[in-house]
């Protein structure tokens, strides 16, 4: 039986490794910031209404942290007030709603993994308006819709960390990286396939949290990326990487100094993830099979 999905943030990194790993069974509606400006309630409610689907699939966020500070309207807009129409849909339609949140609703200062029950503390505008958005889905949905809250994404996609690396990695004599801050990095495409088993379980409900298996901080996962990359010869000589304190590099934004993510209860339901250098790997290889193919 076909199942109609509605894929919200398909431009997105997260979102295009849905779309290549979207399952048979599935019409994918994919839509991104061109077709729904999700700071626009009306459209995305006439995207709902004319396509009617079973599912909704929000992998759709505003993700510029330090930018947030400064725009707070927009990021509020975008993963506060959007996540809550798409739940007051989803409540008065009976469809379903899986929703993607952030480690950033939290503090950092638990000094072990957060349970996807434990008390919330944003930092900033970012991780605020995200836990304003889950709070949103609670009121209209309750417990029905799945909330999974991830941390450190990165793919072959769009920019992110693994790719700002390699290119300064190329470009510079040295590199400084923050050594103070601890979470876990997470490859889309794992994400992604995690989402489509839990389209495929109705029970999986809640607030959940996923990312690939162990810890690192930013620059155990920089050192991680230049010893990969030169073994694909992605890159052609190492630099020395320093560890510096994140005082040491100021920003907008204050980040979480440790917010790993307890997944017991997604890894159950789920199946678990592999370590994330296994699946830094992966996607390094996928970058020098494309670079292969140029």
């Amino acid at each position: 039986m076909t199942s109609t999905v509605c894929l919200f943030g398909a431009g997105g990194q997260l979102g295009q490794e849905l779309q290549r790993s979207a399952p048979a069974g599935i019409e994918l509606h994919a839509i991104d910031r061109r077709q729904v400006d999700l700071a626009r309630p009306a459209q995305i409610r006439a995207v709902l209404d004319r396509l009617q689907p079973q599912i909704l699939l929000n992998a759709a966020a505003y993700t510029a942290v330090d930018r947030a500070e400064s725009e707070p309207e927009l990021a509020y807009a975008v993963n506060a007030e959007a996540p809550g129409i798409l739940a007051e849909w989803a409540a008065a339609k009976g469809a379903r709603l899986l929703h993607v949140s952030t480690d950033f609703v939290f503090d950092g200062e638990q000094g072990r993994p957060y349970r996807p029950e434990d008390p919330i503390a944003p930092l900033g505008v970012y991780g605020a308006s995200k836990a304003a958005g889950e709070a949103k889905i609670r009121t209209q949905l309750g417990e029905q819709a799945l909330i999974l809250r991830t941390a450190w994404v990165y793919s072959q996609f769009g920019n992110n960390f693994v790719k700002t690396m390699l290119r300064l990695l190329a470009e510079r004599e040295s590199l400084s990286v923050v050594g103070d801050q601890i979470g876990t990095p997470t490859w889309a495409a794992g994400l992604a396939a995690a989402l489509w088993k839990a389209v495929e379980q109705p029970d999986f409900t809640g607030t959940q949290h996923w990312t690939d298996a162990g810890v690192a901080s930013w620059y155990d996962f920089a050192v991680a990326i230049q010893e990969e990359a030169l073994q694909l010869g992605l890159l052609q000589r190492a630099i020395p990487i320093q560890m510096i304190p994140a005082s040491a590099y100021p920003t907008p934004a204050r980040r979480p100094a440790c917010a790993v993510l307890d997944k017991s209860g997604s890894y159950a339901a789920l199946g678990s993830a592999p370590h994330w250098r296994v699946s830094l790997r992966q996607m390094l290889r996928e970058i020098a099979k494309g670079k292969s193919h140029d």
